[in-house]
């Protein structure tokens, strides 16, 4: 093969572990399922709800923090379980942070959610 078919088979096989990657964390984590279902919850409310331009960017941003915070938050989990298969206090410090991480992810997420839903909401409510 020629280095430009090999260099697209390694960019090819990146993807192709990158969405292995994306499933095992669907597959094995809770919260990660519920950020999703939230997330299909959102996007069609957004939707529905005409957002504007700005407001889809903000959601799409805090979507995408929650997302790679919980990712992050997988593999710190693997990666400290590998290296500390016994209980440590380090190793739960660490596991505790990127919780923690993911939580304020998730808390930042809410509360622009909140911004751009609760007036529309209130005023649908209102009538």
């Amino acid at each position: 093969m020629n280095r430009v078919v090999m260099k697209c088979h390694k960019r090819i096989q990146s993807f192709r572990y990158a969405f292995q990657g994306l499933a095992d964390a669907i597959r094995t984590q809770a919260n990660m399922r519920i950020h999703l279902a939230a997330t299909a919850v959102v996007l069609p409310l957004a939707w529905l709800l005409n957002v504007s331009a700005g407001e889809w960017l903000a959601l799409i941003l805090v979507i995408g923090l929650v997302l790679c915070s919980e990712a992050f938050n997988t593999a710190l989990e693997y990666l400290t379980d590998l290296v500390s298969p016994h209980q440590h206090p380090l190793a739960g410090k660490a596991k505790d942070a990127a919780a923690a991480a993911v939580m304020l992810a998730a808390f930042t997420a809410a509360v622009v959610g909140g911004i751009i839903f609760l007036p529309r909401i209130f005023r649908f409510l209102a009538g």
